[in-house]
């Protein structure tokens, strides 16, 4: 398994895909945005204060999907051939149904794009809609489906890929095998806390990754995973830079994160891209 946007320093970048074959490819996305009955009767209607809500939300996602290497880092400018947003008023469910195609004859994929035309779209529901309803839901924005590339074709139906798991199975980025490499490692023994440096920290400390005891943590938090650090290698005490970020177990944390045995502790600077 790879992470094509990851070198091999643990640093995200633009992926090249000059080289890659010209092919004919489509990228089908969708989502919901779920609300009270009468908000979707007054939708229905025409009813709602600003106007023609569907017309507006359509613009909107298709403009999003063109603009998509502005919002997204790291996507490629695309010159899109088709953009289609559509709605189904669902009123079993009391929602709107979003969906949107794009397609273009390229190097790279359109999911993105896809993915942030039906995104953009919800949102300007909801705020063409929050007039009357502020208690709308945004929801279950997926991929349906894509076709072209080297990666060849999927779709969800048919999909047996199974849902991201609990902590154990989840990837670990190393940054010290070949480019955009992913390591799972088992953790076995004393309770531990997984510590990885990343980028430039890398470099700076000499150090990639370490298991820390628990038990050295004067407090089970990420404030008290760092002080242990500095403690069993003064080189360490780079990390009380601002400027350094931390994720635990993959989501952006605070020094008052708490820690538990086998969580994983990445420390990295703000990310640059290509």
């Amino acid at each position: 398994m790879s992470l094509t946007h990851l070198n091999v320093r643990g640093e995200a970048h633009m992926v090249d895909v000059g080289d890659k074959a010209t092919t004919q490819r489509e990228a089908v996305a969708s989502g919901r945005v779920h609300m009270r009955p009468e908000t979707l009767a007054l939708l229905a209607d025409g009813g709602l204060p600003k106007g023609d809500v569907l017309a507006t939300a359509r613009i909107a996602g298709i403009q999003a999907a063109k603009r998509t290497h502005e919002l997204i880092p790291l996507c490629h400018a695309l010159a899109l051939t088709k953009v289609t947003v559509d709605f189904d008023l669902d009123e079993a469910s009391s929602c709107v149904e979003v969906s949107a195609t794009c397609r273009l004859a390229g190097r790279t994929g359109v999911e993105m794009e896809a993915l942030t035309a039906v995104s953009v779209a919800c949102l300007t529901l909801y705020d063409m809609c929050k007039a009357v309803d502020k208690a709308m839901i945004i929801g279950d924005i997926q991929l349906e489906s894509k076709r072209g590339g080297k990666s060849g074709d999927y779709t969800r139906a048919e999909s047996s890929e199974p849902l991201a798991g609990g902590r154990e199975a989840a990837p670990i980025v190393t940054g010290e095998c070949q480019e955009g490499c992913i390591e799972v490692t088992p953790r076995t023994g004393e309770p531990v806390i997984r510590v990885k440096c990343l980028a430039e920290l890398r470099e700076r400390l000499g150090i990639g990754e370490l298991d820390m005891p628990l038990e050295r943590l004067r407090s089970s938090d990420v404030a008290g995973l760092k002080a242990a650090l500095a403690e069993h290698d003064p080189r360490f005490a780079l990390l009380a830079e601002r400027r350094v970020l931390c994720a635990v177990n993959q989501v952006m944390s605070g020094e008052e994160t708490q820690l538990t045995d086998g969580d994983e502790v990445a420390f990295f600077p703000p990310v640059t891209g290509g």
